[in-house]
């Protein structure tokens, strides 16, 4: 196997050991933090909480680095600001999120809780990327060289 998707693989399965560990494959622990004024859960909080120190960890690592173990040069978003499509994305994001009680990452992870219920979300997500990359016409980026857009 390549050593590249060696640590895609083991970095995914980390990473939906994490979610499913705590609790975020489960829709109805998400919407319960979502419920200020009910049953609030503040799980959702501590799992998000907990992640701040090794994300800063690992990006005081990136900064002293000329580039990523498995590739040859880092790949970071640029910084564009707050715009239009940023706060309509964000906000469809955030009711998809409320509705369905589930993200892409704890959706990927809960198919191998609850292939059923999991399958729809992601058949919809799938769906949903489909759309937006044929439905909005691709950027040209600071270098001149287009991109799909994000």
């Amino acid at each position: 196997m390549n050593g590249r998707i060696f640590l895609a693989l083991v970095a995914g399965v980390l990473f939906g050991a994490g979610l499913t560990l705590s609790g975020m494959t489960d829709p109805t622990r998400v919407r319960a933090f979502l419920d200020l004024f009910g049953a609030w859960d503040p799980t959702l909080a501590f799992v998000m909480g907990g992640a701040l120190l090794p994300m800063t960890v690992a990006w005081a690592i990136v900064r002293r680095r000329d580039a990523p173990i498995a590739a040859d040069r880092f790949d970071l978003p640029e910084m564009s600001g707050i715009n239009t499509r940023l706060v309509v994305g964000a906000g469809l994001f955030g009711v998809g999120w409320g509705v369905a009680g589930l993200c892409p990452g704890p959706a990927i992870a809960a198919l191998a809780l609850e292939p059923a219920s999991a399958a729809i979300f992601v058949a919809a997500m799938l769906t949903g990327f489909a759309l937006h990359r044929y439905a909005v016409a691709p950027r040209p980026t600071i270098q001149g060289r287009k991109r799909m857009p994000s």
